[in-house]
């Protein structure tokens, strides 16, 4: 199998190879202090039930224990003593991780354990005979120098299974490195490095099959590993090579005796980890080979490719679109490009606004200094170039010159390569997934190269329609700020007009008080325009306003206003109003409230218009029938220069006219939705001689108060 077909080191990543357990690192500790003794075991061992299950049956077995009374933990650990102690529970954790292996159970392991218990045995015996202080961990490292056959079992259990059971030696190497690039002590040792221990334990799993010349100055360990695997691997009916244990510089007779007591040893740690070790040397072991590359159905297996394809995109489209915002999308992208594609290193780089630059963001676990990084189009470079064509790219440090921000990446992702996946659409590229990979794994991520774009694909789909929802989300907001705004002005247009009434008629009170006249219709009608300010602002704050009587009469809300205005002093000297208002009452079903602020508003507009001066007058016209329906005619007429054409088109819209102030244009906008509100008509004619509005209200009880003209009455 060559690399292009197949690669063994992907297959170990994703393999359930399994942690180092945390008993036997809190061990290893123990036994690389000084000072750890039978407090320090006891307590680590409390704390695992499983492992403290282990010793005490051990503790009670015939071999240790004459008593009739079952010993405790605290006994069984004097019992056994610290050196079995420790053995049996390095021993216990590495089987009990190990067989939890993918497909151990399955394969016989009876050889495989025979041998690393044997290799373990043998490099404590040395390590101690060379004044090794850490036996222990020798111990550990010649039970593990073979668990890279395990891994490779794992990740190639078809391709392997029949040289699991080969002999180790020379020949098996050499056949998994023809077959997976890779030989088993390699595999042992990135295994091993995994755990990041502070020791050479990786280093005497990945020389354990090396030459005795080359290890001549190697760590103590490493030649301790050594030495052991080959004489677990001797032939006992042979006699040892002359200068065996020169590398540990042991005679062979010190070698004979480790040889023979390892036996006894290994035997009675098999049986307290359950291993049952009978026959285990009774068959051939086979020679190691090179299995048949099996038959490819081409067809078939580009089908299969594209189905999970297929479902793999289905897959994504429903986990993009789950996602809640920009930021979220991003960091579940990047996510699933770990899980899938085993990028562990990446940046998500997007378009800018003016599609000239792929620029880093900030979010979830991307680092700060990736959401700096920026890439101008205009520059050219592999990753330039792979967002312009919307193409998948790999950019290899030993494949020609790379721009600068390519070998930038690289640096900081620590890799060898680069695969730039293009986050595109049909039509246009969003961004960039770029991540760091080693060159051993661009061939493996060229043959899935279609899941990669639909992953591309997936992502730009996702983030469009998060950017359009975005854009009717900022849309929806600026409405409601615009929303908000215009009721501000429209709350602070109308809360003035009463503001100023109270102004005016506190000079009124003052001026009354200095000459010691009553002032209780001036306080009156304070307390009803401060109550009036206070109905404005619960309105505007959504709270339903002090229910007030729902009949008005318009004759009187008309006098009472006509005379405000004169006595606050609201009107200038050279501006007269009167009304005309008729003797009969002139009911409508409405909050006088309602009404007197469209005067005001209609009243202040009058007085505005004439700046030199004029006449204002409010008549009242009697009952008009108007669809069916009978209606008081309301009228203020201004004798001033006219409403322009433009403004007339649009009278009853806000908008921002010529007058000073923020708050200018609004006026009659709230005069027509408050007598909309009185379920009236309003209308506006003028001319270059004066204004008139036309205002309709429904008069109340119609019927009851007959159709006969009313009469009018003067009350300027």
């Amino acid at each position: 199998m060559s690399q292009d077909d197949q690669d063994i080191r992907n297959r170990l990543l994703v393999a359930r190879l399994p942690s180092m357990p945390q008993i036997l690192l809190k061990l290893i500790e123990l036994c690389q202090a000084d000072e750890a003794g039978m407090a320090e075991l006891a307590k680590l061992i409390a704390n695992d039930a499983g492992m403290a299950t282990k010793v005490l049956s051990v503790a009670n077995s015939a071999a240790y224990y004459r008593g009739s009374r079952k010993v405790s933990l605290v006994q069984a650990l004097s019992v056994l003593g610290a050196d079995m102690l420790k053995t049996l529970v390095i021993s216990e954790s590495v089987f009990q991780t190990f067989n939890g292996f993918p497909h151990s159970g399955s394969t016989d392991l009876r050889s495989f354990w025979k041998h690393s218990l044997t290799t373990a045995v043998m490099a404590r015996e040395i390590s101690k005979k060379i004044g090794f202080p850490h036996a222990e961990e020798a111990y550990l490292a010649g039970l593990l120098h073979d668990v890279g056959r395990l891994a490779l079992l794992a990740a190639a259990p078809n391709e392997y299974s029949f040289n699991f059971l080969a002999q180790d030696n020379e020949s098996l190497c050499a056949v998994e490195l023809s077959t997976f690039q890779i030989s088993h002590a390699e595999a042992g040792a990135w295994l091993i490095e995994r755990w990041n221990l502070d020791s050479f334990m990786a280093d005497s799993i990945l020389y354990h099959h090396e030459s005795s010349a080359r290890l001549e100055t190697a760590h103590p360990l490493i030649r301790i590993v050594h030495l052991a695997h080959r004489l677990s691997s001797h032939e006992p009916e042979r006699p040892l090579s002359e200068n065996m244990g020169s590398l540990c510089k042991i005679e062979n007779e010190d070698l004979l005796i480790i040889c023979n007591g390892a036996a006894t040893q290994v035997k009675k740690a098999a049986e307290y980890l359950g291993i049952d070790l009978s026959g285990v040397d009774d068959g051939v072991r086979p020679v190691a080979n090179s299995p048949a590359a099996p038959v490819v159905d081409l067809v078939q297996e580009r089908l299969t490719e594209e189905v999970r394809n297929m479902a793999l995109g289905a897959e994504l489209g429903q986990s993009f679109a789950r996602q809640k915002g920009d930021a979220q999308l991003l960091d579940v992208v990047r996510q699933n490009a770990r899980i899938l594609f085993n990028l562990e290193d990446t940046i998500i780089l997007l378009m800018n606004g003016s599609g000239q630059a792929l620029v880093g963001v900030s979010f979830g676990e991307q680092r700060q200094r990736l959401a700096e990084f920026s890439i101008a189009l205009s520059g050219g470079g592999g990753i330039a170039e792979s967002a312009l064509k919307r193409r998948l790219a790999y950019l290899e440090r030993d494949r020609g010159r790379l721009d600068l921000s390519a070998e930038q990446l690289l640096r900081i992702f620590n890799a060898e390569c680069l695969v730039c996946v293009p986050i595109a659409s049909s039509s246009k590229c969003l961004g960039m997934l770029v991540g760091g990979v080693p060159a051993w794994r661009i061939a493996e991520l060229k043959r899935r190269e279609r899941a990669l774009q639909l992953f591309g694909t997936h992502a730009a789909t996702a983030l469009e329609a998060a950017t359009r929802d975005r854009g009717e989300i900022d849309q929806r907001i600026a409405t409601l700020k615009e929303d908000y705004r215009e009721s501000s002005r429209r709350v602070v247009h109308e809360v003035n007009n009463p503001l100023a009434i109270i102004k005016n008629y506190l000079g009124v009170l003052d001026g009354k008080l200095n000459r010691q006249e009553p002032v209780a219709d001036e306080l009156s009608i304070l307390n009803e325009e401060i109550d009036r300010v206070g109905n404005i602002m619960s309105e505007f704050a959504g709270v339903a306003p002090k229910i007030q009587d729902g009949v008005t009469d318009i004759n009187r809300v008309v006098n009472n206003l006509v005379r405000l205005f004169r006595e606050s002093k609201f009107l200038p000297p050279s501006v007269q109003i009167n009304a005309r208002m008729p003797e009969q009452a002139a009911e409508i079903d409405g909050s006088a409230d309602s009404l007197k602020q469209i005067l005001v508003n209609l009243l202040k507009n009058a007085v505005e218009a004439l700046p030199k001066g004029g006449h204002i007058e409010i008549s009242n016209n009697g009952r008009v029938h108007r669809e069916g329906r009978i209606f008081f005619e309301l009228c203020i007429k201004d004798n001033g220069p006219g409403i322009p054409a433009e403004v007339l088109a649009n009278l009853f819209t806000p908008v921002r006219s010529s007058k000073v102030g923020a708050n200018r244009g609004i006026g009659l906008s709230i005069v027509h939705s408050l007598v909309k509100k009185l379920n009236g008509l309003i209308s506006c004619q003028s001319t270059k001689s004066g204004t008139v509005f036309d205002i309709l209200l429904p008069a109340r009880n119609a019927v009851a108060q007959g159709l006969a003209p009313a009469l009018l009455k003067d009350v300027a």
